[in-house]
């Protein structure tokens, strides 16, 4: 296979090109700071979990050069609808948030990372494939990454950017505390006619669980839905039977695009930093999809950390990032729980009280947390 060689040192290794890597060497890139960016990988995905862009990590991207290409690849929306059923019980909205984004993005994850790419090699940068790095070590001088082909890199500093299961978090011995979820979830991207149609985000509860459903470009809708067990490929029927279920005459689904299943898990590593080893986004922090704010927090970690080594401030970063991730976790896991309940008077509870609370200033609040305003 025809790799890329690697050099024999760098400042930064990072390992994994998601859009937290990504993010991570379009900073070091703009800041002039020498790195390798290495994944597992031959080429990029073009399937993925996320879909959601909020106002804060457009911001970010804004600073990057590389919002306006994505804006246009995406669909705006400016507001979540919670729902029993048919039953509207709240509606969140975003335009009037204070921010020159006023609403959330909807655009799959791989044009995200498509135009990270494209912003990074204009940069003069670009990713090292297919480099999987199966061992890394720390000396008081620097860091060996050794990868599955048998390519080693010396580095001043080793990023994590790696996933859940991040090599580099195993390596370093950093905690991942928390839990899975109890219930899987299925993801599908489908076409099909849907009622409320493409102007918002659907969350319906029901006592069979939790059902996302979010428009996305060339008419197309993400399904997320979350259930006992969920076979490991969906096809179309099973999703048309849970739809028909969770949400009755509403839906009629004419293409099943792309279908996984996935368990849920919410955790967060212990620390953030162990010597010359570092973590941003999924190797830090992993949490429900629930107001789809995990990329974005990944993102923001990347811009973040980059930022922290153009700067000299490492110290800085855990002690900036850490505290959001928590703040996101809880969140979600509340949005979960909430969401997800089969004790009947607590269902009772939540319906009656979302159509009052919708009435204060929750909503706006809502938005705020779910668009990391308030994370700057």
């Amino acid at each position: 296979m025809n790799r890329p060689a690697l050099p024999a040192h760098t400042k930064v290794a990072i390992v994994g090109a998601g859009p937290t890597g990504l993010t991570l060497a379009v900073t070091l890139a703009s800041a002039g700071v020498d790195f390798v960016l290495l994944d597992r990988l031959t080429e990029g995905t073009n399937t993925s979990r996320a879909a959601v862009v909020h106002a804060r990590t457009l911001e970010i991207l804004d600073e990057l050069g590389a919002s306006r290409e994505l804006i246009a690849r995406g669909l705006r929306l400016n507001r979540f609808a919670v729902r029993e059923s048919s039953r509207t019980l709240m509606t969140v909205p975003f335009d009037g948030l204070p921010t020159p984004h006023p609403y959330t993005l909807m655009v799959p994850q791989y044009e995200t990372e498509s135009v990270l790419l494209a912003r990074l090699r204009a940069l003069g940068g670009d990713v090292h494939r297919p480099y999987e790095v199966v061992a890394v070590s720390q000396e008081d001088d620097g860091v060996t990454l050794t990868t599955a082909c048998g390519a080693r890199l010396l580095a001043d500093y080793a990023v994590g950017a790696d996933g859940m299961h991040s090599v580099v978090r195993e390596a370093a011995g950093i905690g991942f505390r928390g839990a899975p979820y109890e219930e899987s979830f299925v993801l599908a991207d489908v076409a099909m006619d849907w009622v409320p149609g493409p102007g918002e985000v659907s969350l319906t509860f029901g006592t069979a669980g939790l059902t996302v459903v979010a428009p996305l470009p060339g008419d197309r809708y993400r399904i997320v839905a979350t259930v006992d067990e969920a076979p490991s490929a969906p096809g179309l029927p099973y999703v048309q039977d849970l739809m028909d279920e969770r949400a009755p005459g509403q839906a009629r689904i004419t293409q099943l695009v792309w279908s996984s299943r996935f368990r849920v898990h919410h955790r967060i590593a212990e620390r953030y930093r162990e010597g010359r080893l570092l973590l941003a986004g999924d190797a830090a922090h992993v949490h429900s999809p629930a107001g789809g704010q995990g990329m974005n927090t990944g993102i923001q970690d990347g811009r973040a950390l980059g930022q922290a080594f153009a700067e000299g401030d490492l110290d800085g970063y855990e002690a900036r990032r850490r505290p959001v991730a928590e703040r996101v976790v809880a969140f979600t896991d509340r949005m979960t729980r909430i969401a997800t309940t089969r004790n009947v008077v607590a269902r009772g509870a939540r319906n009656l009280a979302l159509p009052l609370l919708g009435r204060t200033g929750l909503p706006r609040k809502l938005a705020t947390e779910l668009a990391e305003l308030n994370y700057r």
